[in-house]
């Protein structure tokens, strides 16, 4: 049968990763999840009670598509907690996941065959989204002095029609400041540009609050997701924060795309931001497996990495150890049974070089995995 040339989209490595780690448990070997992008949490028992509540009195059928009012209403009050912003909960769209967002705010904003720049290293759906949806990504290289993230200088000569930025950033971890999310900003104002701030990883940060780019303009999509912060990866839910007169644009698109987010995990989302003590818990379990991890990986020869600023991410710069990242992470983990992510799934010209080192498991997971790796460096010389 024929299919499209937009479905010839390159596969997310990090998937196949944990495919071949699942193949080793199923062998009876443990083996240590560092590859994964999730936490090793469930979601908060708030919203699984508030969820099995809902169930015995709520058909649970579909909601309007721009979310229940209510949790559009506490997503709002979110941004006047964590930003003091006043935000009118009639901009927040709840999505499917931070995925449906995207493809919302690409269809919304950008024409078949227009440009969207994106860091180099990120998050490798951006770029085959845009494939998907017939747009065309431009990779911007970040260098290693502005800790991987873009900077105007990168982009300056570039034409585009958007720029996608990540704060905290998968898979490095580092953060814009500022001053530097508004030199963007202020950069893609001078080109007519839209810019889209990816900011699933607000909640997890360690010295300093993450800026969100409502801060500092209200003409750009803000993209968020109960994923990271609030542990519920599996749920699928979402949201994204517009300018005002654009919400009946993306809620036309929504109601043919998605009829609307899943209602189930919409009322456990509710609840989920309720349930402070628990989520802070979670943190502070990130935080000591930083502090493992920032002691622990040069001890096993893995040192040429930017300190994250937020997530629970190590990207590292492996170069002098392989120039075939794909093939290293193979060999962690037959050799040591420690799963970790190549960087080809982030950068497709430099990731050849480099691994990204999750640490959002359970603290003595990545004690164990830490020991292990030191052990496979000191035995392959």
């Amino acid at each position: 049968m024929r299919n499209s040339r937009r479905g010839a989209v390159d596969p997310f490595i990090v998937m196949d990763v944990m495919e071949a780690a699942r193949q080793a448990e199923a062998d009876g070997r443990h083996i240590i999840h560092m590859e994964v992008g999730q936490p090793g949490t469930a979601a908060p028992k708030g919203a699984q009670e508030a969820l099995a509540k809902a169930m015995q009195e709520d058909a649970l059928g579909y909601t309007v598509a721009l979310g229940i009012p209510e949790l559009r209403a506490k997503i709002a009050e979110l941004y006047g907690e964590w930003y003091n912003i006043d935000l009118d909960p009639g901009r927040v769209v709840v999505t499917s996941g931070s995925s449906g967002a995207f493809l919302l705010a690409f269809t919304t904003l950008f024409e078949a065959g227009e440009r969207v720049a994106i860091g180099a290293p990120g998050y490798p759906s951006y770029r085959q989204i845009l494939k998907a949806l017939s747009l065309r990504p431009l990779d911007v290289p970040s260098a290693p002095e502005n800790r991987l993230q873009p900077v105007p200088d990168d982009l300056r000569a570039m034409d585009f029609e958007g720029l996608m930025v990540a704060s905290p950033a998968n898979p490095t971890g580092t953060m814009l400041d500022r001053g530097a999310m508004k030199a963007l900003i202020d950069l893609c104002h001078d080109k007519n540009a839209a810019f889209i701030s990816d900011e699933i990883y607000h909640g997890i940060e360690y010295e300093a609050k993450a800026v969100t780019a409502l801060e500092l303009t209200d003409d750009c999509y803000v993209i968020n997701s109960f994923s990271k912060y609030f542990s519920m990866t599996g749920w699928r839910v979402g949201w994204m924060v517009v300018p005002e007169d654009h919400v009946r644009k993306v809620e036309r698109l929504a109601q043919n795309m998605f009829i609307c987010a899943p209602h189930a995990s919409q009322v456990a989302a509710l609840a989920a931001m309720d349930c402070r003590d628990e989520l802070e818990a979670n943190m502070a379990v990130y935080r000591a497996n930083r502090k493992l991890m920032a002691d622990g990986l040069p001890k096993a020869g893995f040192d040429k990495f930017a300190p994250p600023d937020g997530a629970f991410y190590f990207y590292v710069d492996v170069s002098e150890h392989t120039e075939d990242s794909r093939a290293f992470a193979r060999e962690i983990l037959h050799e040591a049974g420690v799963a970790v992510t190549p960087g080809l799934d982030f950068d497709p010209v430099r990731g050849a070089g480099t691994l990204r080192f999750s640490y959002a498991r359970a603290t003595e997971d990545i004690a164990e995995g830490l020991a292990r790796l030191e052990a496979f460096m000191a035995k392959r010389g």
